[in-house]
């Protein structure tokens, strides 16, 4: 008995194997033949198959351990790993060549096989007969002409809508050498606000019953663009609300043109006892005396709150409560660097304010001083943060505005920029040499 099982387990794999290496010469035949016109790349054709369905985001295959065995790298940042992960890794036990339609990779996709994902797409899907394709051709890599994604275009980029009402975006994706292509389908979507605006599906968003503003993130491979949706309050406002407003300098006419988008009328001007109290808090950090209180509101000119912001600016107090908040900003360590340091620090930036130094020129001064901390106050920025990365991420939050620290990891889940682009910042860095270790002058 043992033996006829045996023989009829043989006779089996034998011709499993038999129909394989059939399918694979009908495969190689049936690509070779069609392979002109519609081979599938990798990185042009997969990558944003399994960035759209999720495979490579951070709560799957994309985060840093991977899942189950199976890692990618976050949001496909890096192809060659992807592609080696898939094909390689696991003795290869991911793809069937011979039988694409068997490929751990598909039915695991598609249910056949447990997949703590769950369901990702059918057979029926475009999904599926890329993917399926891709394995028939033989999973190659990349072609040696193959153009590579340089940018994406999302349109529209502002709309306004009404409470209820949905539009369609489109994603456009532009290739090195010169093609593009409609990435609508395989973007994905993500809104900062749903209740305000949210998406409903592949490049639809519906506004909500709450007025207000939200921000469309679209995202196709390692590119990012944002759609701006505005749900104006309801009612109507007369142009005329609007364009009698008074119009001091150029920050005015964006104001209120944001304020006529959202039929937003501001409210009236505060009064003279109200604009005292705050522009004081806000330019000197403290209430303003009696004495000066009186002064201001006996004074019957017109132009007293122009002159009065002008006399706050030239007092000694603004130097000093704006060079506390940069203080704060900058946040240097005194057991990294020393009392003393940190006390000439303070003393230099309140310099540069009593100075009236200009913003750029005063970026320019910190980030190229040199010389010791006891004679250069701004040297300190260098002392506290030793190490280029964490210069790096100081920097570009605290004048460009931006998180890099992601990008250190992985390429940054929220932004366009990568390991490459932190890397690189950090290299201005890297050069930055001091002599002295611990609280050394």
């Amino acid at each position: 008995m043992h033996a006829v099982l045996q023989k009829n387990f043989w006779l089996e794999t034998v011709r499993q194997l038999a129909a394989g290496m059939f399918t694979g010469m009908f495969l190689l035949w049936s690509g070779a033949a069609c392979a002109a016109e519609s081979t599938v790349s990798f990185e042009l054709d997969v990558q944003p198959v399994l960035t759209a369905y999720g495979c490579n985001s951070g709560p799957c295959h994309g985060k840093a351990r991977g899942q189950n065995g199976f890692k990618l790298s976050l949001f496909g940042y890096d192809s060659g790993f992807d592609h080696m992960s898939i094909t390689q890794m696991a003795r290869g036990r991911r793809l069937f060549l011979a039988s694409p339609n068997r490929s751990l990779l598909l039915r695991k996709a598609t249910g056949e096989a447990p997949h703590g994902g769950g369901v990702r797409f059918g057979r029926e899907s475009d999904a599926y007969k890329t993917l399926a394709t891709w394995v028939a051709q033989g999973a190659p890599r990349r072609s040696p002409r193959e153009p590579t994604l340089t940018r994406i275009e999302l349109s529209p980029r502002r709309l306004v809508l009404q409470p209820g009402n949905d539009a369609r975006l489109r994603v456009t994706a532009f290739y090195s050498d010169g093609t593009k292509r409609d990435a609508t389908a395989l973007a994905t979507y993500q809104s900062n606000e749903s209740a305000v605006v949210s998406v409903v599906g592949p490049g639809q968003v519906e506004a909500g019953a709450l007025p207000g503003e939200a921000t469309i993130m679209a995202r196709y491979m390692n590119r990012i663009e944002t759609c701006n949706v505005a749900i104006p309050l309801p009612g109507d406002v007369s142009d005329g609300e609007y364009d009698s407003l008074p119009v001091r300098n150029f920050i005015d006419r964006h104001v209120w043109h944001k304020l006529k988008t959202m039929r937003f009328l501001p409210a009236p001007p505060a009064g003279d006892a109200t604009f005292l109290r705050r522009v004081s808090i806000d330019l000197i950090g403290r209430l303003p005396t009696p004495e000066e209180a009186r002064r201001f509101l006996e004074d019957p000119s017109s132009d007293k709150r122009a002159r009065l912001v002008d006399q706050l600016l030239e007092r000694r107090e603004f130097a000093d409560h704006w060079a506390n908040k940069w203080a704060d900003l900058l946040r240097p360590n005194p057991y990294r660097v020393g009392i003393k340091t940190v006390f000439n620090f303070d003393q230099w930036i309140r310099e540069q304010f009593r100075n009236d130094v200009p913003y750029d020129e005063f970026v320019r001064r910190l980030l190229t001083a040199q010389g010791s901390t006891w004679h250069n106050g701004a040297v300190t920025l260098f002392r506290d943060r030793r190490s280029p990365e964490e210069r790096t991420s100081m920097v570009s939050q605290l004048f460009l505005g931006i998180r890099l620290e992601c990008a250190k990891c992985h390429h940054h889940p929220f932004e366009k920029w990568s390991q490459r682009d932190y890397f690189g910042f950090a290299a201005f860095f890297g050069s930055t040499a001091r002599k002295g270790t611990g609280l050394s002058p």
